[in-house]
């Protein structure tokens, strides 16, 4: 299979502090979407990198998350994935992505918390977001469903 390929634009007016921007990706989902010092580190509605990250790795951890458990013979009712950025500072100025914190629960007849836990992890192996960031810390809380 050749490689998929996904795009997205970024345009960005004036300083860090008062410049604005917006983002657009190639499928028109997002469209012009403000971005900001303001929306970043303030509380300003509008997006920022950090999010859009969390978003694609929640996105990803979910899907591959669902074919791992059913390539174990397991049928995924829900998955829901709540990730959350770390954004931190640096020494010497400036910011870095520390930490991702993937929050996941389920509905997955047949199975148990511990079994549930230990596949979590697993998927968060095969996740290609999860891949992408592997430089910084990437850790999983996983909780079954009745």
């Amino acid at each position: 299979m050749a490689d998929k390929l996904r795009s997205a634009d970024a345009e960005w007016n004036g300083d860090l502090r008062h410049g604005k921007g917006q983002v657009s990706t190639s499928s028109g989902v997002l469209s012009g979407v403000r971005y900001s010092f303001s929306t970043r580190f303030e509380d300003e509605p509008g997006s920022n990198p950090e999010e859009l990250i969390a978003a694609a790795h929640a996105a990803c951890y979910s899907m591959a998350f669902a074919n791992t458990l059913a390539g174990k013979g397991y049928q995924p009712e829900s998955i829901q994935t709540h990730a959350t950025c770390h954004l931190s500072p640096k020494d010497g100025g400036g910011f870095y992505i520390r930490k991702m914190l993937l929050e996941t629960k389920g509905r997955v007849g047949g199975l148990d918390q511990a079994t549930f836990e230990k596949i979590a992890l697993e998927a968060e192996k095969g996740c290609p977001v999860s891949n992408a960031l592997r430089a910084i810390e990437i850790e999983v809380k996983a909780q079954l469903l009745a």
